[in-house]
């Protein structure tokens, strides 16, 4: 065992020369003799020579085993390989530690001493006590130091002697500048700090040693812990030293980097960071006491020779000099003192503007990024977060005005997030008081945590993103919208997001938000449904906007004043439990609730859910019986909570309240008034005071006889009672899926109809993911490309324009840059399956770009869509698109054109150009879309009207007033003939509050198809319809015949735009004393037009416009002369002569291009007309000749069997196409 243990090295190295060779060269197996072998006496005899190959003879075994030896367990053979030695099982192992770091004694003195974050904290606090402990020394000795005091050190008393007789004129004395009085405890504490600091200091220079010595050396912080350590550590080894003078008060600027170098530290070990702009205030901070403690403790050691200045009052020097005051009553005497003000002076005038500088320039650019919204404002405040990409005036007073519009929102904040600086106007908005309490700017991305967290996303309660739809690329504007959005929801899981997208393609990349809304979806689906329900786009964006009903009160208008009063009505919703609107009604069927609701409250039941259900069901019909559970979705000036009830047997004991009717006149039906205290109430948002009377029975109001006058013996002598509970005989059946009647109608027809070619069913192709399945009419086979073509014969057809076609119903144009895929939401609402074949327009799509096969192939299944290349500015191209036999013209916005140099220029070509389509065609009816609705006031601009002058007017007073529909009193707007998106963005808004409104568009839109839930349509008054009277019979009537539900008017009148001159000037403040001048004038003229509804049958120009642009004139206007009648007379004659010259213009090119011009009528002008929209009337509004009221229908499959639904969608096989034969017998 000696010998093992002397020859150890031998074995390992033997041991290593040996697994090599194992490697190079493999073992030899064994020839199968065993005389081949070495004996066991010749291994005993080898083992007895030389105890060192033990080991030699273990691995000659193991080389010589048979192959048949177990494999090694997995554990070793991995390891065994990297070894390279695969026959050792018993080696021995060895455990290997692997470090991140150099292993190295400076390495881990670095890592301790500056790498590692909490260590080097630690460090650096305690060189920051140090240094602060040295300063506090410095003070304790001035203060126990007396420069009179004898004791000091030999040296200085030999020197002062010898200094005194040789010269005494001498002021100065340089010894008590040079030498203090240090007592021994005071003198042994800085030694100790003093040393330790020197160590500390050399063994930090040691470790950040970098190749270069003198870079080392020469840095001040080395020079002044130099200065302030080595005379204490030379007065260790020499006595007569301890009391010389050290400048220890130096180490205040050392304190003061240790202190920065901490807090930067402190960041990195916490993992978050102050503002730049903290951090300079602190190191200005810190720089204004160094050098302030640094002229104090100076001036008070050199004043020793001289005025012997205390400590405090030479800090008070220092602060009055600093300061600029230098009141004078305490000065430096000798000359080193004064040199050492004027020293400090000088380096003040060169450090501090430096630091105010870069404290200005950092205040300026956090001014710029808008600063941080704090943790604890977060925690204790409700706040939301809006991010765009630009953000705009207009953008942002639209979200401001309609989110604070609620009043359980007034206590918000909003945090503003946008990765671009704030816009001039934007800042001057957001330095208002109203909006600079509650409105945070944050110039950052939503794509950086960082900026996330400055907002505090996730404690936020909604965040809003929004799309930047003037980017004339769309779609990469949607993908900057969704990265913003997946970074929101990785941020902030649970925070709720309301996400605007452009195209509906982008739209399943959104998916998982709460709230999404699709702005083409919404676009187009609204303006397919202007052409088959007008003024859609302003019923669903009055809907959509928070209003008080207060727009037009003032107005001597009537027609102002009911529009401005329907406009409040908003959608609401409540449990029918908590309802005493809805609650009696538990039990009932829905029509049944609906109809008495609105007769004896005057709200409009349009929707409900059921519990167990989250789809929301508009006009489910009778057989949905309401139960307690149910939330009940109703049209309202205002919410339920906010309604105080007052009876009739009230009110004769409160004759003095003041109750009012909507058309101030007395009705005849229980409901009185449906708003009494609106007025008083309307800036406080208080409650709804609605007169109420014990409700008669519906057998009363079911014997209305017919008036004599308009007596018919084909109608029933009343209206029926709506039933509690629906009885299936009294429901008229409708199976919209089979139009048995309609088919028979068809093939009695001699003329024929392309109606019985169509069948039922869902399109076969979708252009987009995640579009809504609805149920349409479609081709039997798809039609190819080439007949989709309208301006180009082909194969199948040799049609070349619309008058070939013969199409029996007018046309409707949908003028678009390029076919998007909104486009197809455009179409599908116009095929929908309950609409009537007979009643289906033809589609014609004006595309500036022909389409793709993409786009061809989603709408080549849907009967009479067409396309042709071809713009609006180009009047050939509308001749043969057919304009002359349309009855709609859709303008939609261009992409190319959203973007401007000036912003508002935008539109202005689509302007020109619908105005110039005005001039050609009156009788157009044009529905135009623009990028900012401000620019709707020059659509059909007449610029010497002076009733659209005083409407200018009229909305300058509304936007005073802080109305959010100012221009709602605009005609084109309150026709419908206008549109832009940006009305649509309070929909999202408005979500936030109401989570239910974006179903509730969508439903009426078209755009979901919820089995059971019905659709908007509208329905025509006429002379037979005029028996009815009122509004509240006709709700009524449709209940109990059709179960249909309405919830508006569009009504037209008569209207006289004068255009004299001499009323251009209108004062609006003369209709405010117009409506001041008693009640007598009021009660008679709204009695006149309450009850009279013969106005519609003689339409008369109305007097009323004049009275009001008379009253509203200068008081100064002189009669009207002679010249200016004569001049009126010339007008009129130049106005003929224009329009008979763009009807010669018109006429002439339709016969270069070989059409027919019997179609065009120059002389049908309807602009003499205006029409607006009354949602929700009171039940005693008159009905007038020619309204058009909106009435939700209910589906009719909703209770069919499935066979019928389904049956008719497949049964295409038998249909015959839609070939040449059956468009040649159509006529026009």
């Amino acid at each position: 065992m000696n010998i093992f243990f002397n020859l150890r090295g031998t074995i390992v190295r033997q041991k290593a020369e040996d697994r090599a060779a194992a490697v190079m060269s493999p073992p030899r197996r064994s020839s199968g003799s065993h005389g081949e072998r070495p004996s066991t006496e010749t291994q005993q005899k080898n083992n007895s020579s030389n105890s060192g190959v033990i080991l030699d003879i273990s691995a000659l075994k193991m080389a010589d085993v048979d192959s048949e030896v177990p494999p090694l367990p997995p554990r070793y053979r991995f390891r065994d390989l990297l070894l390279g030695d695969q026959t050792f099982q018993n080696d021995d192992r060895v455990q290997v530690e692997f470090y991140v770091n150099e292993n190295t004694f400076k390495e881990r003195l670095k890592l301790f001493f500056i790498k590692n974050q909490r260590s080097s904290l630690r460090i650096r606090l305690f060189n920051f006590s140090l240094k602060i402990l040295t300063c506090a020394l410095y003070i304790l000795r001035v203060s126990l130091d007396n420069p009179n005091d004898i004791n000091s050190n030999p040296c200085a008393i030999i020197r002062n002697n010898s200094w005194t007789n040789t010269t005494e004129l001498q002021e100065i004395n340089w010894d008590l500048i040079f030498w203090v009085n240090r007592r021994v405890p005071v003198w042994a504490i800085q030694v100790t700090v003093a040393l330790i600091s020197f160590l500390e200091t050399m063994l930090i220079t040691y470790l950040s040693y970098k190749g270069n010595i003198w870079e080392q050396i020469f840095q001040i912080s080395f020079i002044l812990e130099m200065i302030n350590t080595v005379p204490f550590i030379i007065t260790i080894f020499w006595p007569p030293l301890r009391n010389i003078f050290v400048p220890v008060f130096l180490n205040c600027w050392l304190a003061k980097g240790a202190l920065e170098n901490m807090i930067n530290d402190f960041h990195r070990a916490i993992q978050r960071t102050h503002s730049a702009m903290f951090n300079q205030v602190f190191i200005l901070i810190c720089t204004l006491l160094c050098l302030v403690f640094t002229g104090a403790c100076g001036i008070q050691h050199l004043e020793r020779a001289g005025k012997n200045l205390s400590l405090f009052d030479s800090f008070y020097f220092c602060i009055v000099t600093f300061s600029t005051v230098g009141y004078g009553d305490v000065t430096p005497q000798i000359w080193p003192s004064k040199l050492l003000v004027v020293i400090l002076i000088c380096v003040a005038l060169v450090v501090l503007p430096l630091q105010f500088e870069e404290l200005a320039y950092l205040w300026m650019e956090s001014q710029k990024l808008g600063g941080n919204y704090s943790r604890h404002r977060a925690q204790t405040e409700k706040h939301v977060v809006l991010c765009v990409s630009s953000l705009k005036i207009d953008l942002l007073m639209d979200f401001l005005n309609e989110f604070y519009a609620h009043p359980r929102l007034q206590d918000y904040y909003v945090v503003i997030l946008c990765p671009t600086e704030i816009d001039i106007q934007v800042r001057r908005i957001l330095q208002i008081p109203l909006w600079s309490q509650r409105v945070i700017y944050l110039q950052g991305s939503a794509l950086k945590d960082q900026d996330l967290m400055r907002a505090k996303m996730d404690d936020a309660e909604a965040c809003f993103i929004l799309s930047s739809r003037n980017e004339v690329d769309r779609t990469a504007a949607d993908h900057q919208t969704i990265l913003r959005a997946w970074a929101a929801k990785d941020f902030a899981p649970n925070c709720p997001l309301y996400v605007q997208i452009l195209k509906p393609e982008n739209k399943f990349h959104v998916k998982f938000a709460d709230h999404v809304v699709c702005e083409e979806e919404f676009k187009y689906a609204m303006l397919a449904l202007n052409c088959v329900c007008p003024a859609t786009s302003t019923l669903v964006t009055l809907l959509v906007h928070t209003s008080r009903g207060q727009e037009g009160q003032m107005s001597p208008e009537q027609w102002q004043r009911m529009y401005g009063r329907c406009s409040g009505n908003e959608v609401y919703h409540i449990r029918l439990c908590d309802s005493k609107f809805f609650g009696e009604y538990d039990g009932k069927s829905f029509t049944y609730a609906s109809f008495h609701a609105h007769k004896k409250y005057g709200v409009c039941l349009i929707g409900v859910k059921r519990e167990d259900n989250k789809s929301i069901l508009l006009n489910p019909g009778p057989r949905h019986i309401m139960a307690a559970t149910d939330t009940c979705y109703y049209i309202n000036i205002t919410k339920e909570e906010n309604s105080a009830f007052i009876f009739k047997q009230e009110e004769k004991h409160n004759k003095g309240l003041p109750v009012t009717g909507l058309c101030d006149a007395p009705s005849r039906l229980p409901v009185h008034s449906i708003i009494a205290s609106m007025v008083d109430q309307a800036t406080s948002y208080g409650t709804v005071a609605i007169d109420l009377q014990n409700p008669d029975p519906a057998e009363e109001t079911s014997k209305l006889t017919i008036p004599t006058e308009n007596g018919a013996g084909s109608r029933r002598p009343s209206i029926a009672p709506v039933l509690e509970i629906a009885d299936s005989s009294a429901i008229l059946p409708c199976d919209l899926l089979s139009d048995q009647s309609e088919d028979e109608t068809n093939q009695s027809d001699e003329e024929g109809s392309v109606g019985s070619d169509f069948v039922k069913g869902y399109p076969p192709n979708s252009p987009y993911i995640g579009s809504s399945p609805t149920l349409c009419h479609l081709l039997p086979q798809k039609a190819p490309f080439c007949c989709l073509r309208l301006d180009k014969g082909c194969t199948h057809n040799s049609f070349e324009d619309a008058k070939a076609y013969g199409f029996k119903n007018k046309l409707i144009i949908v003028s678009a840059e390029m076919a998007g895929n909104g486009l197809y939401n455009f179409i599908v609402p116009l095929r929908a399956y309950y609409r009537p074949r007979k009643e289906l327009n033809p589609i014609v799509l004006l595309l500036d770009y022909p389409p793709d096969n993409h786009f061809l192939e989603a709408i080549c299944c849907f009967p009479m869509v067409y396309f042709m290349a071809g713009t609006i500015d180009n009047l050939d191209n509308l001749l043969q698109c057919g304009i002359i036999y349309a009855d709609n013209l859709v303008v939609v916005d261009k992409e190319s054109t959203m973007s401007a140099e000036e912003d508002y220029m935008a539109d202005a070509k689509t302007i020109v150009n619908v105005q110039t389509m005005f001039r050609l065609f009156p009788s157009l009816s044009i529905i135009t879309e623009l990028t900012h609705p401000s620019n709707m006031r020059f659509m059909q601009f007449r610029a010497k009207d002076c009733y659209s002058l005083a409407l200018s007017k009229l909305e300058k007073i509304e936007r005073d007033k802080g109305s959010n529909l100012a221009f709602m009193f605009r005609l084109p707007f309150a026709a419908g003939r206008v549109f832009s998106i940006s009305m649509l963005d309070t929909l999202l808004y408005q979500s936030f509050v109401k989570d239910y409104m974006i179903a509730i568009a969508r439903l009426l839109l078209g755009l979901d198809t919820t089995p059971g839930s019905g659709y908007l349509c509208v329905m025509k008054i006429t002379e037979e319809d005029l028996w009815i009277r009122t509004y509240g019979r006709l709700f009524q009537k449709l209940c109990s015949s059709s179960a249909e539900i309405p919830i508006g008017i569009y009504r037209t009148e008569s209207h006289m735009f004068s255009t004299s001159e001499s009323q251009v000037s209108i004062n609006v403040e003369r209709g405010k004393e117009h409506r001041e001048r008693g009640d007598s004038w009021k009660e008679k003229t709204a009695h006149r037009n309450s009850t009279t509804s013969d106005q519609s049958e003689h339409p008369l120009l109305r007097k009323k416009s004049m009275q009001w642009a008379r009253r509203l004139s200068r008081k100064n206007v002189k009669p009207s002369t002679r010249a200016e009648r004569i001049s009126q007379q010339r007008l009129n004659l130049y106005q003929r002569s224009e329009r008979q010259e763009l009807s010669e213009l018109v006429k002439n090119r339709m016969k270069h291009l070989g059409l027919p011009t019997v179609g065009y009528d120059e002389m049908n002008d309807h602009q003499n007309t205006l029409s607006y929209v009354l949602i929700n009337p009171p039940p005693d509004t008159m009905l007038e000749l020619n309204d058009i009221v909106y009435i939700i229908r209910s589906d009719p499959l909703a209770h069919m069997p499935e066979d019928s639904q389904v049956g008719q969608g497949r049964n295409t096989k038998n249909q015959q196409d839609f070939g040449t034969e059956t468009r040649d017998e159509t006529h026009l």
